[in-house]
């Protein structure tokens, strides 16, 4: 399974309402779990069986909690038994598609 979430507490105090502080401890529990992950900037996927990859989320959730009175979670899963190794293949994919249709950057 692929997940791709994003946390964000609220409540934090911050004036300029920054939350990196916060996020860096979530990515922090996403990139110790060992787990295939990539961060950008809205944010971070991760690869692996439901339990672990679930698990691993409600640890990063909790983490960025620490920084806030409350936590936004937003969560989108591509469930799809039998396939690992997706985090990279979808957009390996996609990017064979494009160049295939013409669409490559020279």
């Amino acid at each position: 399974m692929l997940v791709a979430f994003s946390v964000a507490p609220s409540g934090t105090g911050r004036a300029d309402g920054s939350v990196h502080d916060a996020v860096a401890a979530a990515v922090r529990i996403v990139r110790e779990s060992g787990l295939p992950n990539r961060t950008t900037s809205m944010f971070t996927e991760l690869e692996g069986e439901w339990d672990e990859v679930f698990d691993v989320v409600r640890r990063a959730t909790e983490a960025a909690g620490e920084y806030g009175s409350r936590v936004s979670l937003v969560l989108k899963a591509d469930i799809r038994p039998g396939y690992s190794g997706e985090l990279d293949a979808k957009v390996e994919r996609l990017e064979t598609a494009i160049d295939e249709a013409g669409g490559g950057v020279a």
